[in-house]
């Protein structure tokens, strides 16, 4: 018996239908180089474990990880040597050192061969610092395939000209292919929680990558725009640039962040931070 702790934001996936769906959502092969973020209890693992060669796990509940041990290899003994449970923070660990201990997984000057597949039901509490640690891994993921509140979801994908569109908005749709993959209810979990949860897919896509050389820098001026919603672009980047670079941008200074697409963004960026 494992209680979930609040600190931790747990809540435990129990119901095998929900499970399936977000296991054949995500299409495991067997060589794939996957790595789950809070296995928990092992819900996914498990079924993650049965098409994989080999699964890393992170997990930070120490006093969790014997009995998903015990509960994965009970299930089947060859799991024993195909989890690898690495204890520890997500917002610490270091994706791009993990391929340094795999260098079979490394294609010499190529970069990696294979990229990371990263899955998860992420805690609510640290659901965005998450999201934006794995963002600035980006060149070494394949795909991402998240539970999140369907809040953050919503928000994740939303549109411009709509009230949900916001900085994870942008942040995460200049860098990624972002999709609303289904809603899970509470009573999915245990303990149930109080919001609905949705399945979020991520793929990493390079297209304003060539355009973008300060990450940081773009993230700020993202931020800003973002700080008081109802003022315009004149007001909220005022410290940043002028009524004049806005214009250059092929944007109107009297303009809101949330009317702006992704590409809008990305042009102002350029007309504040050109490229040396």
């Amino acid at each position: 018996m494992h209680y979930a702790k609040k600190r931790f934001g747990q809540n435990f996936l129990v119901d095998t239908d929900v499970i399936n769906r977000i296991v054949d959502c995500i299409q495991p092969q067997a060589d794939d180089v996957m790595i789950e973020i809070g296995p928990g209890l092992g819900a996914m693992t498990k079924p993650l474990l049965a098409r994989l060669n080999q699964l890393n796990v992170i997990e930070l509940d120490r006093d969790i990880i014997p009995k998903l041990k015990k509960i994965c290899i009970f299930a089947d003994q060859e799991n024993m040597r195909k989890l690898i449970v690495n204890e520890g923070d997500v917002l610490k660990f270091d994706f791009g050192r993990f391929f340094d201990e795999h260098p079979e997984l490394t294609s010499g000057e190529n970069g990696p061969e294979k990229k990371l597949r990263i899955v998860g039901n992420l805690p609510y509490n640290i659901s965005t610092p998450v999201l934006f640690t794995l963002l600035k891994q980006r060149h070494l993921i394949q795909d991402m395939h998240f539970m999140l509140q369907k809040e953050v979801v919503d928000r994740i994908v939303a549109e411009p000209k709509n009230k949900l569109y916001g900085r994870l908005s942008v942040m995460l749709q200049t860098f990624c292919q972002a999709q609303s993959l289904f809603e899970v209810p509470p009573y999915a979990f245990e303990p149930a929680p109080k919001v609905n949860s949705a399945i979020l897919r991520l793929q990493p896509d390079d297209r304003f990558e060539h355009q973008i050389h300060d990450f940081s820098a773009y993230e700020k001026l993202v931020r800003q725009a973002f700080s008081q919603r109802r003022k315009t672009l004149r007001n909220t980047l005022k410290n940043l640039c002028s009524a004049e670079l806005i214009e250059q941008s092929g944007l109107s200074p009297k303009q809101r962040a949330e009317e702006l697409s992704v590409a809008d963004f990305v042009n102002l960026y350029r007309s504040i931070y050109p490229s040396s």
